[in-house]
């Protein structure tokens, strides 16, 4: 049975100039990601993991080749358009949470649904379904200071989901958080990714990345890699491990 891409790349390039010197961050990729999948990159650091990341989800600016979601070629959009598609088709998880501190968490995620949205009873009912899916009812009216790391990170996945994103994207998700959140952070975006979405994090984690049915392992700027895992469980996570980190030791991990 032939999947659907979601996201095709055709010869994707960055560069960045520095002080008149060029680097070269992505060199030529190309990759198709598929509705439902959920995809980990992974990479040493510095390898242009991240950049991939941005590239994709139409936060950074390709230097040269063609970057397609939805059946559309978003490397052609101007900046007006790219931002519009992007609060339709895009919901992005950083790393550092990013909540605005003076606003609770349900504001946080309010504010995103009302820029796509008009009927604000409708974001509103939306917005705390998913603080409740998120296991965050009691902390809706809290400040992002007067909530844990966990708490915050996800009441961040809630606020990328609040348009229905077609991709969810991830940047090192759960790197500031200790071992226990991060366990809470992971088991959400595996029920999301169960429920149907799709999503692409990037992770230095093994563990992480086991999350994953597809692993993508970038190095010195090329696709080096490419690992299917299936579907994941928690009966297999150490046989996963143990795949995984003889498949990441023969690529130079």
């Amino acid at each position: 049975m032939n999947r659907k891409y979601i996201i095709k790349t055709n010869n994707l390039c960055k560069t960045y100039t520095s002080g008149g010197i060029e680097f070269q961050a992505l060199k030529n990729i190309n990759l198709e990601i598929y509705q439902k999948d959920f995809t980990a990159i992974m990479g040493s650091s510095g390898s242009g993991k991240s950049t991939l990341l941005y590239l994709l989800s139409g936060l950074d600016i390709i230097t040269s080749g063609e970057v397609c979601l939805n059946d559309t070629r978003i490397d052609t959009l101007n900046e007006k358009q790219l931002s519009l598609f992007r609060r339709k088709n895009i919901g992005f998880v950083f790393q550092d949470i990013n909540l605005v501190p003076n606003l609770t968490l349900l504001e946080n995620i309010l504010i995103p649904g009302y820029l796509v949205e008009k009927d604000r009873k409708k974001v509103q009912k939306n917005a705390l379904s998913l603080l409740d899916t998120m296991g965050l009812k009691l902390e809706t009216n809290r400040l992002p200071s007067q909530v844990s790391g966990g708490q915050q990170q996800r009441g961040a996945i809630a606020r990328a989901l609040v348009n229905s994103p077609s991709v969810l994207f991830a940047d090192e998700p759960t790197g500031n958080l200790n071992s226990s959140q991060e366990e809470n952070v992971l088991e959400i975006l595996s029920k999301v990714n169960e429920n149907g979405q799709t999503v692409i994090m990037v992770t230095h984690d093994v563990k992480s990345a086991c999350r994953a049915n597809r692993v993508l392992y970038i190095k010195d700027g090329e696709l080096n890699g490419d690992l299917l895992l299936g579907k994941y469980s928690k009966n297999t996570l150490v046989e996963r491990e143990k795949e995984l980190l003889e498949w990441l030791t023969n690529r130079g991990w």
